[in-house]
């Protein structure tokens, strides 16, 4: 299974997806901005739950820099609205069941789990610019230490 990854300067696939607050979500509504849009596996595990509050405790500084922070999972709404509540997230948690989103960024394939291949989520970054340019693309990025890591690469430490 070989799947497409992105690269800096590709055009980042649009897309419009319910968000856990009933709404919609689409890329195309955040032109002018910076986003991070971060595919995780999924909502309320120990991994995601670190990552998420990581980029909640780090929102303010990211949205004075100008970045909207957007987390997919192929989770449905109820389980995101749920993450939300519990863990007082405080920014947009998007619903991607089909997987097509995941797809399209290349955050879905062939991973390596405890040593064995398998295919999953591929916990991945992208930082979009203000045009819909992927700026970066981070693949099989770690949940612990990465929002340190992400603001490091993004000259904000």
């Amino acid at each position: 299974m070989t799947e497409t990854k992105l690269q800096p300067g590709d055009a980042a696939p649009d897309f419009s997806l319910p968000a856990a607050d009933g709404g919609a979500v689409s890329l195309d509504a955040f032109r002018g901005k910076r986003v991070i849009l971060y595919f995780y596996p999924a909502a309320m595990t120990p991994g995601c739950t670190k990552q998420a509050c990581d980029f909640r405790d780090n929102l303010n500084q990211l949205t004075d820099e100008g970045f909207v922070v957007l987390g997919v999972s192929k989770d449905k709404a109820d389980k995101l609205v749920k993450f939300v509540e519990r863990d007082a997230l405080t920014f947009p948690l998007l619903s991607d069941p089909g997987l097509e989103v995941h797809k399209a960024y290349g955050a879905y394939g062939a991973k390596k789990l405890y040593g064995k291949e398998v295919v999953g989520v591929i916990r991945s970054t992208f930082v979009i610019d203000a045009d819909g340019k992927i700026e970066q693309a981070l693949y099989n990025v770690k949940a612990t230490g990465h929002v340190a890591a992400l603001k490091k690469k993004l000259g904000l430490v």
